[in-house]
């Protein structure tokens, strides 16, 4: 186990298995020094862990939660790629999504979910550039969805 997987697992997280894509992609690719994931959905086992609107039928907590869940996704998709999480040099780009009421606008607490969970894994080296963006509507009613772009070791 890596030490980042250490990290997590004094935490009580461990990395799930890699999510099977819901349309034509992969979860993440390689290119150069940098893997950059799909966007990456709150699953566990397949399943989402909350549908609906953040601020409606989701509360701001527990879509917190659900963008630690994509984050934790995302790390599985980077690990199927390099093999060893402790290969990963930096986060470089974090990009949150959440699908939200018409009223709500704290979407970047809710993108803090993912952003702590890197710095929890990394520590001064999960600090990442960040977009925490507000949209309609997300795939099969997804409260969350993160994408990651991070650098590797040759």
């Amino acid at each position: 186990m890596s030490a980042v997987e250490d990290r997590l697992a004094s935490k009580g997280l461990s990395l799930p298995e890699v999510a099977v894509p819901v349309a034509a992609y992969v979860p993440a690719v390689q290119s150069g020094t940098f893997v950059f994931t799909s966007g990456q959905l709150p699953t566990i086992a397949g399943q989402l862990i909350a549908t609906g609107r953040v601020g409606g039928e989701v509360d701001p907590e527990t879509a917190a939660k659900c963008a630690e869940q994509c984050a934790l996704n995302a790390l599985a998709a980077i690990k199927s790629v390099i093999g060893d999480l402790d290969k990963v040099v930096r986060v470089v780009k974090v990009v949150g999504f959440v699908a939200g009421a018409p009223d709500f606008v704290a979407i970047p607490a809710v993108v803090n979910g993912a952003s702590n969970l890197f710095a929890l894994a990394f520590g001064d080296t999960g600090t990442h550039a960040r977009s925490a963006v507000g949209v309609a509507a997300l795939p099969l009613n997804a409260p969350v969805e993160v994408e990651v772009v991070v650098e590797v070791k040759n």
